[in-house]
C-alpha cells in the first residue's frame, strides 16, 4: 500500500474527544445555502467511524478566502446544517474557532456528540501556521483527526501546527486519497492515458515529466496546449499563452520525442481548435484545423480552402479543442485500462445560449462521455483539479466515476512527485 501514515483504524479512539480537520470549502447558493455538498458527504465516513467508537466529535475546516478577516457569508454554519441533515444528528455550532467560548462548547460535549467551529481562516494566525493559534486549536482535544485531503498540501495551524501538540492520524479520505492517486501512477493497469489541462505549463511542469516517464499516452489540453501549439509554428492569434514559457514547451516536446525513440508512447497536442473573438460573447464560433485541413476542404469543396479556413486569425483565440483532436483522445481512452485526468480541456465557464453544453466545452465533455464507456470500453477513471472536479460536480456526475478527488493543488502536488505536509506531520505506522 501508498499509505504509510497511521489512520484512525490504527489508533485507539475509544471514548476521545477528537479534533478533526475537515475540507469543507464547499459552493454556497445565493441564500447562503450548501449549493454542492460532496466534499460534505466525502467526510462522512470517517465521522460515523468515530460516532462508532463513542467519541465526541471537533470539527474545523475553512471556507472561502476571508483573508483573516470575520466575513459573514464565509460562516459554516449553513455547512454544519447541511452536515446535520447528511448524518441525521444535531451538529452543533459555535461562532469562534479559538477562544473561551469554544473552550466551553467543547467540554460540554458527550460522547456521540458533534461541534463544529466557525471558518478558520477568520484568523490570519490559520494560514500562517502561529504556533500560539495551534496550540489553542489543540488544547479542546485528546487526538487530532486529518481528513481534509484539499488542504494537506498547506502548511497550516490546522494541517501542521496542531500536530506538534496532539498524537495526529489520518481519517478514511485523507487515507483513500493518497493511496488511490499514487497506486493510480505507480502500479495501474495498462494501458495508462493522461489528460492534463491547465492554463500554465510552469504550473504543470513537474505532472508533465512524470507522465512522460510513466505514462503511455500523454494528452495536453487546455490554454497550455496553446503554448505547444506555438511552440511547433503555428500562429494562434490572441490565444492565451505566456511566451515566456516556449522554452518549457520545447524541453517537454523534446522529452516525450526522446521517450518515443524507445518505446511505445504517444504525445498529442491538439491538431485543431473551436476558436471565437469573444469569450464574454462568443455568438461567433468556428472550427480550424491547423494540421490536416480537412475541415476547411470539407466546408469549401468543390472549391479551394481559402487560407483563413484552416488558419486562426490575428483577433481569435482557441478556447476548446476541435472535433478531431476531440475524436482522438475519445479513441485513446477507449485502449486505456486507466486514465488519469487533470485540467478541462475547453473554457468550461462560458454558459450555452442553447442546449446544456457551453460552446467551449465540447471537449470536456467528450472526455467525459469517454470515461463513462459511451462509446464502448469504460476504463478505470481518476479525476483531479479544481476546474475539473468542479465541472463535474456541476453536471452532478462525481459518482459515475471510479475516484473523484476532493483536492485541487493536494492531488496536483501528489501526481507531481511532491510531499504533503499535512500528510507528512502524520503518526508513521509501527513496524
Amino acid at each position: 500500500m501508498a499509505f504509510t501514515k497511521q489512520t484512525i483504524k490504527d489508533y485507539d479512539l475509544t471514548g476521545k474527544r477528537i479534533l478533526i480537520r475537515t475540507d469543507y470549502n464547499v459552493p454556497l447558493d445565493k441564500a447562503g445555502d450548501v449549493a454542492d455538498d460532496y466534499r460534505i458527504r466525502k467526510s462522512l465516513p470517517t465521522i460515523e467511524y468515530l460516532l462508532s467508537k463513542n467519541c465526541s466529535i471537533i470539527i474545523c475546516s475553512h471556507l472561502g478566502r476571508p483573508d483573516g478577516r470575520v466575513v459573514p457569508g464565509l460562516s459554516l454554519k449553513s455547512v454544519a446544517k447541511r452536515l446535520s441533515d447528511l448524518i441525521k444528528k444535531p451538529v452543533e455550532f459555535v461562532n469562534e474557532s479559538i477562544g473561551e467560548d469554544v473552550r466551553i462548547a467543547s467540554a460540554r460535549l458527550k460522547p456521540g456528540q458533534i461541534l463544529m467551529l466557525e471558518n478558520l481562516r477568520f484568523h490570519r494566525q490559520e494560514e500562517a501556521n502561529d504556533p500560539i493559534f495551534s496550540k489553542q486549536l489543540a488544547s479542546i482535544a485528546n487526538v487530532f483527526v486529518q481528513d481534509g485531503f484539499g488542504v494537506v498540501h498547506r502548511s497550516h495551524a490546522s494541517t501542521v501546527g496542531v500536530t506538534k501538540f496532539l498524537p495526529a492520524v489520518a481519517g478514511l479520505l485523507v487515507y483513500d486519497e493518497v493511496n488511490i492517486l499514487t497506486e493510480s501512477m505507480l502500479n495501474p493497469s495498462r494501458p495508462l492515458v493522461a489528460i492534463i489541462g491547465g492554463a500554465k505549463i510552469k504550473d504543470k511542469i513537474d505532472i508533465l515529466k512524470r507522465f512522460i516517464d510513466i505514462a503511455d499516452v500523454l494528452v495536453v489540453g487546455g490554454a497550455m496546449a496553446n503554448t505547444f501549439i506555438m511552440a511547433k509554428g503555428i500562429d494562434i492569434g490572441e490565444s492565451l499563452v505566456d511566451k515566456n514559457e516556449l522554452p518549457l514547451a520545447n524541453d517537454i516536446i523534446d522529452l516525450a520525442i526522446s521517450k518515443a525513440k524507445t518505446q511505445k508512447f504517444t504525445f498529442y497536442i491538439p491538431q485543431d481548435g473551436v476558436v471565437s473573438d469573444d469569450l464574454a460573447n462568443p455568438t461567433y464560433t468556428r472550427i480550424v484545423d491547423w494540421d490536416s485541413h480537412i475541415v476547411a476542404d470539407i466546408e469549401a469543396y468543390p472549391k479551394q480552402p481559402k487560407i483563413y479556413s484552416y488558419e486562426i486569425k490575428k483577433h481569435e483565440k482557441i478556447l476548446d479543442i476541435g472535433p478531431f483532436s476531440g475524436a482522438f483522445i475519445a479513441g485513446a481512452i477507449q485502449l486505456a485500462n486507466t486514465v488519469l485526468w487533470n485540467g478541462p480541456l475547453g473554457v468550461t465557464e462560458t454558459k450555452a445560449m442553447i442546449g446544456p453544453i457551453g460552446p467551449f466545452s465540447h471537449g470536456t465533455e467528450l472526455v467525459i462521455e469517454a470515461l463513462l464507456g459511451q462509446y464502448g470500453t469504460k476504463p478505470y477513471s481518476v479525476i483531479g483539479g479544481g476546474d475539473t472536479v468542479g465541472y463535474i460536480e456541476g453536471l452532478k456526475l462525481e459518482d459515475a466515476f471510479n475516484h473523484v478527488s476532493t483536492g485541487g493543488g493536494a492531488s496536483l502536488d501528489l501526481l507531481s512527485g511532491r510531499k504533503l505536509p499535512g500528510v507528512e506531520a502524520l503518526l508513521k505506522v509501527d513496524h
